[in-house]
């Protein structure tokens, strides 16, 4: 099928959501027959298994280069960008919020058209239940219809690894429409939710009380008419329509203990908030950034618990990390830990603020509740056993909390170009004898979790009303594509 050019941004993304409507439903179509009756596609009919391509042409020659202070929808250099394209109709606002600029500012050309990557079937498939009927194997699936290949699945374009071929097309967006069904996938198996029911503002917690005081307040906005929905693990969407006495129950009854990092949606109009329970450590804070990231929100902040290493911290204080110490090992070879990874002001100074203004606390009194510094992120939750050799390395750095998922989710942020922050809060003090100990949390602990919240919350409100200014320059590098 040849390439058409496309009149305004809105008629390229109808003819993608169309081209990629037909090849979903050619292999869902194809499936059903073999599964039904044993017939296999022939090569004529396989080769509509294909993702739409976008393509975008850029030839200042023809005009005055444009020039913006925005973050992204911009371009590098001359030539002709491109990407494939997955549920053009869910990105559908994202898609027109990067071809707009492109077009508008820059005179960019818009063409789309048939790519030449083939759509993996368990991707054409809404449950995956489908591959239970009759007696159709994996294996048997595989020799007919195009099977998800790792080895075609990565980051090379967010990384800086891949091959520029002069005079060949450069990369429109950091992720193609592959990567992106892939991390879709993952993200229902992981939190046990439909990926569409994930919001632009996410919040990152290791800790389950968390999960409870949001659950708490995302009802209290349902039942206040802020928010139409919240939707848990397990499918369960409690709205305006089935909010009862009996809601809380419900949720807390949702199978989230299924799922490794069980997420929660509180849908507002404009755009709600997600908070995902990651668990401990860095491999999963690494794996759930990893496909959140084809979502492209527009922030993401971690609000999770660390040990103070200041005499001064009690607990339930906060701490507001400017800086990192990584030693969470897992995204050495992607961003070396020599690798600065910036505060990003804007999500500072809204976190900052947000704390003032939910604890009301202002100047000296707001300083010695919440504390800025550096923040150590291990891979070892038993570092406190090697104090003798840390010991140095820790106050060379003037660390004032320990954690292990802060660091890496800075870094995958900074890597996949998702605005990040982090606020934490003081649970132990393991080098002063305040270890968690089972009873230990009191009245002032129980009440910082839900401050703590809502802190976290309100900074994303602040973040929200900025608008694209969050979408730093910090985070793109020379040669970034033109999608944000």
């Amino acid at each position: 099928m040849s390439f058409e050019t496309a009149a305004t941004p809105e008629a390229a993304i109808d003819r993608l959501e169309s081209l990629y409507g037909a090849a979903r439903e050619a292999l869902r179509h194809d499936l059903h027959r073999f599964f039904e009756t044993g017939r296999a596609p022939d090569a004529e009919e396989r080769a509509r298994y294909r993702y739409p391509l976008l393509r975008v042409m850029y030839e200042p020659a023809k005009m005055s280069r444009a020039r913006t202070q925005r973050g992204y929808a911009k371009f590098a250099v001359p030539g002709v960008h491109q990407t494939t394209i997955t549920q053009p109709a869910e990105f559908r606002s994202y898609l027109l919020d990067q071809l707009t600029p492109l077009v508008e500012e820059f005179g960019a050309r818009i063409e789309t058209g048939i790519s030449g990557q083939e759509i993996p079937y368990p991707y054409a498939l809404e449950g995956g239940d489908e591959l239970g009927r009759g007696e159709v194997t994996a294996s048997e699936l595989a020799r007919h219809f195009p099977t998800p290949l790792l080895s075609l699945v990565g980051d090379e374009i967010a990384d800086g690894t891949f091959d520029l071929v002069e005079g060949e097309p450069r990369p429109l967006s950091l992720f193609d429409a592959v990567r992106t069904d892939y991390s879709l996938r993952r993200l229902v198996h992981y939190t046990g939710t439909d990926w569409r029911a994930f919001q632009p503002w996410i919040l990152l917690t290791n800790y389950h009380r968390y999960v409870d005081q949001f659950v708490r307040l995302g009802l209290a906005e349902i039942e206040a008419g802020t928010a139409t929905a919240l939707i848990t693990p397990g499918g369960i969407r409690i709205d305006a329509e089935n909010f009862d006495v009996a809601a809380v129950e419900r949720v807390m009854a949702a199978p989230w203990h299924r799922f490794q990092m069980p997420a929660y949606h509180l849908v507002r109009p404009g755009g709600g908030v997600t908070l995902v329970n990651i668990g401990v450590g860095p491999s999963n804070a690494k794996t759930i950034t990893d496909h959140l990231a084809v979502l492209r929100p527009h922030c993401w902040l971690m609000v999770g618990h660390c040990g103070g290493l200041r005499l001064t911290q009690i607990i339930g204080d906060y701490v507001l990390a400017h800086a990192y110490l990584r030693q969470d090992g897992i995204l050495d070879e992607l961003v070396p830990p020599d690798i600065p990874i910036p505060a990003l002001a804007e999500v500072q100074v809204a976190l900052q603020q947000a704390a003032a203004e939910v604890t009301g606390e202002q100047g000296d009194q707001l300083k010695r509740r919440l504390r800025t510094g550096t923040v150590v992120t291990q891979d070892d939750r038993n570092w406190e056993l090697r104090w003798a050799k840390e010991r140095r390395r820790i106050n060379l750095s003037r660390a004032i909390a320990v954690d292990m998922e802060s660091g890496t989710v800075a870094a995958q942020g900074y890597r996949l170009r998702v605005p990040y922050g982090t606020l934490l809060c003081v649970s132990d003090k393991p080098l002063h004898g305040e270890i968690k100990l089972p009873g230990a949390a009191n009245a002032f602990y129980e009440r910082a979790v839900s401050e703590h919240l809502k802190i976290g919350l309100a900074a994303l409100d602040k973040l929200r009303q900025a608008g694209a200014s969050i979408h730093s320059r910090k985070l793109r590098s020379f040669d970034e594509p033109a999608f944000r």
